[in-house]
């Protein structure tokens, strides 16, 4: 809230801002010796800094990246479509890593994807599993060796 003293026009902010510099400057006084005719300069650079921290602008926000196609789109039973590019692949890890630098992990949280969002097209993964269960990956550990 605002209110109007004289010419100069006090605000919240300003007021936490005097709080604060009057409880750093005493506990530093009770702590420290300090010249009388100091402590009026203390009160001004300890005034001064807190000002200047809340006069820091934070950067612009960057406005936030927008998939090359929706996310509702982006996979699909023979290819998966990189958020990044909109190229059409069959597995997007290796592709991330070395066009994007990126891990799944980090395209996972840069696109707000869940956790189980997939880095192979459906249809290859299928296939993929397939192969491995004809040739026998997964039945337990060889015997007789």
């Amino acid at each position: 809230m605002a209110t109007s003293h004289g010419e100069a026009e006090i605000n919240d902010n300003d007021i936490d801002i005097l709080g604060l510099s009057a409880g750093i400057v005493a506990a530093y006084v009770a702590q420290n010796t300090v010249a009388r005719s100091a402590v009026p300069e203390l009160i001004r650079s300890v005034h001064g800094a807190l000002s200047a921290l809340g006069a820091v602008q934070a950067p612009p926000v960057a406005d936030r990246a927008k998939p090359a196609v929706p996310v509702s789109r982006s996979v699909q039973r023979d290819y998966i479509v990189c958020l990044e590019d909109g190229k059409k692949l069959k597995m997007l890890k290796r592709y991330l890593r070395t066009h994007y630098d990126m891990s799944p992990e980090d395209y996972r949280r840069k696109w707000s994807l869940p956790g189980d969002y997939p880095m192979v097209a459906p249809a290859y993964a299928e296939r993929r599993s397939d192969f491995a269960k004809q040739i026998g990956l997964g039945k337990g550990a060889m015997r007789g060796r």
